[in-house]
């Protein structure tokens, strides 16, 4: 039976709440100011009870650390990467901010504030959009969990406008480029042909087996990935955890060859100093790939752009989207697409002229004459031409018309 109860406080008289959680253990709520207020309070656990939407208020209690934390020890599942990145934002940019509210006091507008902050240039070092992104999507996870446990109705963090990410330029190289890149980078010189022209992530490449490789059909089996995490390389799965087959061309096949020679199946293709997968080349100037560049006469780029002149080296020899997704392991060819519009844009081109030349080709000969009354004779029907049908629609436009003929 719940019940509403009067009691003075030094800042006047206040009400109490006495009622029942659907466990049928007794709670209370004080501190409304008018009775009106404990009715309205009371209403609102008799529905939530009757639809099965009953949020405990002192659970509403519980910290935006204790949840997240729990949150974020129930992500193991995720890839090393991935949860490195993920663990990194929530240390240093969400929990410092959001770690001692309650889950039931975090509003929209306190969100909303938090991400222009995290923007500001007079901050020190404004975050980037991609990060902002991530940081917020955390926020927005772990509210999500408080709401799947009833902990408070519903999540303020949806539907806050962020940032646009900001999308970086692609960097591809030429034939010739790739190959003057290779020549400068030593004995790592197969390893970058190879991930020009097949698209590997440097994690699959590092990770290739000896057993991997299939010499006979020219093709690469991607069954693992060798990630850098927090000074450990860790091997798993591929990053979409699907394996793929993915060719090479044949003037990689001798050098391929050599590099398998005295190695046994479990061996990897490109290992690293003791056996074990490289590490990824970094962007300082102590990085082979860094010194490869130089010495290539390139401008600066990643290691990862020689996966995006494979897209593109694919794409100008006449691969279709279809064929570039197999090959980079993206999950749809929507995807490639919106990371690889730019090298599709002279399709539409493309398409204009075929469908010109189809034309051209289909009606030769065909023309399109003009009497002297206007008319058009295309096959059976009569088409007035437009400067007659002006003139006979008393229209003030005049124009002379001649007999000419339009040939396709």
């Amino acid at each position: 039976m719940a019940t509403i109860e009067p009691y003075d406080t030094n800042g006047g008289r206040r009400y109490r709440v006495r009622y029942r959680k659907p466990d049928n253990s007794q709670t209370d709520k004080r501190g409304f100011k008018t009775k009106r207020e404990a009715e309205l309070f009371l209403a609102e656990i008799a529905i939530g009870r009757s639809a099965g939407t009953f949020i405990d208020p002192a659970l509403a209690r519980a910290t935006i650390a204790t949840v997240g934390d729990a949150w974020l020890a129930s992500r193991s599942g995720l890839k090393p990467s991935s949860l490195a990145v993920m663990e990194s934002a929530w240390r240093l940019h969400v929990r410092p901010h959001w770690g001692s509210v309650q889950i039931g006091k975090v509003r929209r507008s306190d969100i909303e504030a938090w991400v222009v902050e995290l923007r500001r240039p007079d901050r020190g070092r404004p975050l980037s959009p991609a990060t902002i992104h991530r940081c917020h999507g955390i926020l927005s996870a772990v509210l999500e969990a408080a709401v799947r446990d009833r902990k408070i109705s519903n999540n303020p963090a949806r539907g806050i406008r962020l940032p646009a990410r900001e999308r970086r330029e692609h960097n591809y190289l030429s034939h010739e480029e790739v190959f003057r890149l290779a020549s400068e980078s030593g004995s790592r010189g197969t390893l970058v042909k190879l991930l020009a022209y097949t698209g590997l992530r440097w994690g699959e490449a590092s990770g290739l087996r000896v057993k991997d490789v299939d010499l006979d059909r020219n093709r690469l089996w991607v069954r693992q990935n060798a990630v850098y995490v927090k000074g450990f390389v860790i091997v798993g799965t591929p990053k979409t955890h699907q394996q793929r087959m993915v060719p090479f061309p044949s003037f990689l096949s001798d050098e391929i060859t050599s590099a398998l020679l005295e190695r046994r199946d479990d061996d990897l293709v490109f290992p690293g100093r003791f056996g074990q997968p490289q590490i990824t080349p970094t962007k300082q100037d102590g990085s082979w790939f860094e010194r490869a560049l130089r010495l290539a006469e390139l401008s600066p780029m990643t290691i990862h752009d020689l996966r995006h002149t494979a897209a593109s080296l694919a794409v100008s020899a006449g691969a279709n989207v279809k064929a570039v997704q197999k090959m980079l392991g993206h999950k749809s060819a929507a995807m490639t697409l919106d990371v690889y519009a730019d090298l599709f844009d002279d399709d539409l081109s493309a398409v204009a002229e075929r469908l010109d030349d189809v034309v051209r080709s289909s009606i030769v000969g065909k023309t399109w004459a003009l009497d002297h009354s206007g008319r058009s004779h295309v096959g059976s029907k009569r088409l007035k031409s437009p400067e007659i049908r002006a003139s006979s629609e008393g229209g003030t436009r005049t124009r002379d018309t001649t007999i000419m003929s339009r040939v396709l």
